[in-house]
């Protein structure tokens, strides 16, 4: 997908999630049950106070992180930021696994590999990634990157046991996790339909919301038509005045390729 294509706000949230620094720390004690350490500055000598949060502490299930470390006990961590008025916080969990960290970190985003689908959730679908660490399972493909078009479930595009080619979106070693995509590598269906603006086009109602409809246009194009556009009468919900599956006529008033929308007004009523 080109870099321009990308939504900016989930290309911000991919930078804060990119990998930082890794320091050696060494654990200083517990608050509560997160873990703070002291780190060392540039001579060596031991400095500021650091903190783990609980939930970078490992991502093995404890139920305190003084069942992993004593104090003392010098340990890894990258950093991820500074909070609570510029404390610097940091995770263990990126650093754990050696070999998970340094698979992680041969990715970059946009780069295309291969794997074969694990399992199939209603909320995504997790894969095994040629060239994982054995025994772990890498990848993951979330609901709305697998098909350009609307989807009820993830088993409409894959099943468990098929080979897929998928496009890195970000790799993260907090979470020791590759996203990936498989639209990305299909051409958006809104690039050839963005010369029909000004058209006048019949298709079905494919979803109802409370403000509004959307309306198949083309294979994998859908357009979202206002509830205004649906009257000028006081309503409380559209299904009042339309049903899924039934045909309407819409005029298509804008292809927005940069956020994927189609907008629509009305012409004529439901058929």
């Amino acid at each position: 997908m080109p870099e321009s294509a990308r939504d900016p706000r989930l290309q911000s949230l991919a930078n804060r999630l990119l990998p930082g620094a890794v320091r050696t720390v060494k654990v200083a004690g517990y608050d509560g049950t997160d873990v703070l350490v002291r780190l060392a500055d540039a001579e060596g000598e031991e400095a500021e106070i650091g903190r783990i949060p609980r939930h970078e502490v490992s991502m093995r299930q404890v139920e305190h992180p003084s069942e992993l470390f004593e104090v003392g006990q010098e340990i890894e961590a990258e950093e991820i930021g500074r909070w609570r008025e510029g404390q610097l916080h940091l995770s263990a969990r990126a650093c754990e696994n050696p070999a998970l960290r340094s698979f992680l970190l041969a990715f970059e985003g946009g780069q295309v590999v291969t794997g074969t689908v694990s399992e199939v959730h209603d909320f995504g679908v997790f894969v095994h990634v040629d060239g994982e660490p054995e025994g772990l399972c890498t990848g993951f493909i979330r609901v709305p990157d697998l098909a350009w078009g609307w989807i009820d479930h993830p088993g409409e595009v894959v099943e468990a046991g098929r080979r897929i080619t998928a496009e890195v979106i970000i790799a993260e070693t907090r979470s020791g996790q590759v996203t990936l995509s498989l639209k990305a590598l299909q051409e958006d269906p809104l690039i050839r339909f963005a010369d029909q603006v000004g058209r006048v086009l019949t298709g079905p109602i494919t979803r109802i919301v409370p403000f509004g409809v959307f309306v198949r246009l083309a294979p994998d194009v859908v357009g979202f038509l206002h509830l205004s556009e649906l009257t000028d009468q006081p309503v409380e919900t559209p299904d009042q005045l339309a049903h899924e599956g039934e045909m309407i006529t819409v005029k298509v008033t804008e292809v927005d390729l940069q956020r994927h929308r189609v907008r629509l007004a009305a012409v004529g009523g439901a058929v």
